[in-house]
């Protein structure tokens, strides 16, 4: 064999050498490149990100709690699985013909519920501040007081608050006869299940005064209980019940729609940021009445 035959087989062998080593840099040829340990990562995937959005909502809630000039509440723990007050376990009995009353809750977490009275104030900056805040809330509405912007409380409702019964025109029901009571209470069930899609199950009476009829005619208007309170907000600092003034787990905080005229120069979002600023102070947070009642 000559010498020029044996350079041409030297020549194509180191062809198809460097054909082989080309087809497994590039994945070719065997499909098995891509499994290779040295093959490129892949891209992360969404469910690798959580934590990055919660750590978006968290700074969100950060700077929305500043621009009201407090601090953020913890969040509230989950609600239980079954409500520790139920429509039978305080006050009255069904056997009675009565329905319960109500001014905590009973838990051992360091929790309040917080409820705002009648809707004499439609604010909207505290429309909007519940908005920025998301802190769950109750309303006990009165039909006199709300009828002027039914509209505003709707949109209330639709940021989770809860819509329950304050009576039709705001009396004292202790003065009234059973018939007057179970009028005021059974139409403003009626009011506001037409207004807001469902009949409350909570009522508070006007004043905190009730009495047996009141009791008799709340039942039979479809009410599972009567809400009371434990600590009312005034405008920059709390009223207590109990003599050593403090909030205790579990305990149903007042407060009101007013406006300054009614809160000396004070505006509904400021007297919520000192309530709130009166929550924290003592180490709690704020959850939502109904998922415990």
């Amino acid at each position: 064999m000559g010498w020029h035959a044996v350079d041409r087989r030297i020549m194509g062998a180191a062809l198809a050498g460097l054909l082989l080593v080309s087809g497994l840099a590039t994945g070719c040829g065997t499909g098995r490149a891509a499994d290779s340990p040295t093959s490129s990562p892949r891209p992360s995937t969404p469910e690798a990100r959580p934590s990055h959005t919660e750590a978006g909502a968290r700074t969100g809630t950060e700077a929305a709690y500043r621009k009201w000039g407090i601090e953020p509440l913890a969040a509230p723990p989950a609600p239980p699985a079954d409500k520790p007050a139920s429509p039978g376990a305080a006050g009255g009995t069904a056997s009675d013909g009565g329905v319960p009353v109500i001014s905590d809750i009973p838990t051992e977490e360091k929790i309040v519920f917080l409820t705002f009275d009648d809707g004499a104030e439609k604010d909207p900056e505290f429309l909007k501040m519940m908005e920025e805040l998301k802190i769950p809330f109750t309303m006990f509405l009165t039909d006199s007081a709300i009828s002027s912007d039914y509209g505003y409380f709707e949109k209330l409702q639709d940021l989770g608050a809860g819509v329950q019964n304050h009576t039709l025109t705001h009396p004292n029901l202790r003065t009234l006869g059973a018939a007057a009571q179970k009028q005021e209470i059974c139409g403003q069930q009626e009011k506001l299940r037409n207004r807001y899609g469902t009949a409350p199950r909570l009522l508070r009476p006007p004043y905190g005064n009730w009495n047996e009829d009141t009791r008799t005619a709340a039942a039979s208007c479809g009410v599972e209980a009567i809400v009371l309170w434990r600590e009312s907000m005034q405008i920059k600092n709390m009223q207590y019940q109990r003599g050593d003034r403090k909030l205790h787990p579990g305990d149903i905080v007042l407060a009101h729609f007013r406006g300054p005229s009614e809160l000396k120069g004070t505006t509904m979002t400021e007297m919520t940021a000192n309530m709130l600023r009166r929550i924290q102070e003592q180490g709690f947070t704020v959850a939502r009445l109904e998922d415990y009642l």
